[in-house]
């Protein structure tokens, strides 16, 4: 027989960040949900005091997701700062400001990261919380903000392929 003991069933807010550190992380795990989850267990035993709060408030849950995001992505620079010299990380907050999703302040934002990518022959550009920016979990997600969003995403994505020299490589992540 052997192998591992099978993991418990997870609640789907779990199994939903198991799965995005699995997949943020997929160079330090090789996609190994054991590793995944011992980093999620880092991640949340740091927020550990906002998850008390969540659980005596129930409305605290975006702002908890949020929390979650972020130390992840600070945990991923870290990562790639560690790595070495050759391969560059940079993550845009959408939500940082109330004006850094519009277009105007986005690209600004976002060019100041390219142009601190542009000397790596290889980096990664994360995007977080462009969809809680642009369609707030509070209001009704009407076709003009849907149609907002799909054209942030566009605009990212062009903006990145146009300010990034050929032969480099560019890994665009959107959380």
């Amino acid at each position: 027989m052997g192998g591992s003991l099978p993991m418990p069933a997870l609640p789907p807010a779990d199994l939903h960040r198991l799965h995005f550190i699995n997949t943020l992380f997929a160079r330090v795990t090789g996609h190994d949900l054991y590793l995944a989850r011992q980093i999620q267990e880092a991640i949340t035993f740091s927020l550990a005091e906002l998850e008390e709060q969540m659980r005596a408030h129930p409305e605290f849950a975006a702002k908890y997701d949020v929390a979650f995001t972020t130390a992840a992505a600070a945990l991923l620079g870290k990562f790639f700062a560690e790595e070495g010299p050759g391969h560059g990380f940079f993550h845009w907050d959408a939500s940082r400001t109330v004006t850094s999703a519009t277009p105007l302040f986005a690209r600004a934002e976002l060019m100041a990261g390219l142009k601190e990518l542009a000397p790596f022959p290889e980096s990664t550009l994360l995007v977080t919380n462009l969809r809680p920016a642009l369609l707030p979990a509070d209001r009704r997600a009407t076709p003009r903000r849907q149609r907002d969003y799909e054209n942030a995403l566009a605009y990212i994505r062009d903006l990145a392929a146009a300010r990034t020299a050929r032969g480099t490589g560019l890994h665009l992540l959107f959380l």
